[in-house]
């Protein structure tokens, strides 16, 4: 059994694989200030839920984007299962098929996303990945991290606007009837949704203009629901892509 766990700044997400299959995945809410003694408590409570034993895990791998958590989680992780935890970051990328040319600035989630895609795809692809921020992740024809390109996420775009107007309330990231609203509701959906849909398939277009490849796009992220059923930018659809890269760099790492 091998145990994933990926730290983002919204939500940490952590997933058991029994070979090739994700058995069991959960989903919360990042405390940057909790303990390593909160996040066990946390963790044991889920695998009692689910009725595994932590301890029957033989492999773990741990992304983290958030440096107040990461020794935190590390800790508890080889606590609670008596394993050690690969962490993906600079010391594993030059063990690894895929090049990461920036590797002490490029996200550790974002190295996983290449991997995977990498290994899906087989050739140049570009992540999109929903979360926090949304980033997209370019790989070249040749495995090689060509960049990444960032902006706020849909979730951070709604937030923003409820904290800093005075009027505008946080809403619910759903597409509207229409791409213009007859209320305050649905104005924030459309100028949100549909706008950030067209943001996706512009940078789509402009970075298959820039490869020059035949170039696939996978979209990823607890939020990539929102924009997939909207346009036809997106050749995969993989909400636990980055588990799935997890699951590659444990496999990869010996």
């Amino acid at each position: 059994m091998l145990l994933t766990v990926d730290v983002g700044n919204s939500n940490i997400v952590a997933g058991i694989w029994q070979g090739d299959t994700l058995e069991r995945s959960w989903r919360i809410h990042t405390v940057s200030k909790k303990t390593e003694d909160e996040y066990g408590s946390i963790f044991r409570s889920l695998f009692s839920d689910a009725g595994i034993d932590p301890r029957s895990a033989d492999r773990v791998c741990l992304s983290s984007v958030v440096p107040s958590l990461s020794s935190a989680m590390e800790a508890m992780l080889e606590r609670i299962t008596g394993r050690a935890p690969i962490v993906v970051g600079p010391a594993i990328y030059g063990k690894l098929p895929i090049k990461v040319v920036n590797p002490y600035e490029v996200g550790a989630d974002l190295v996983a996303d290449a991997m995977a895609a990498w290994d899906k795809c087989g050739g140049a692809c570009v992540v999109v990945d929903f979360g926090t921020a949304l980033t997209f992740t370019i790989v070249g024809a040749d495995a090689t991290m060509l960049g990444v390109a960032i902006a706020p996420g849909l979730g951070t775009a709604v937030n923003a606007l409820s904290r800093d107007t005075a009027q505008l309330p946080f809403v619910e990231l759903v597409a509207p009837p229409d791409p213009f609203g007859g209320n305050t509701v649905h104005a924030i959906q459309a100028g949100v949704v549909y706008g950030y849909t067209g943001l996706v398939e512009y940078m789509v277009a402009r970075i298959r203009e820039r490869i020059g490849a035949d170039l696939k796009v996978i979209a990823t992220g607890g939020l990539c629901g929102v924009v997939s059923p909207l346009t036809s930018a997106f050749t995969y659809v993989d909400q636990d892509l980055t588990l799935r890269g997890l699951k590659l760099i444990a496999q990869t790492i010996r």
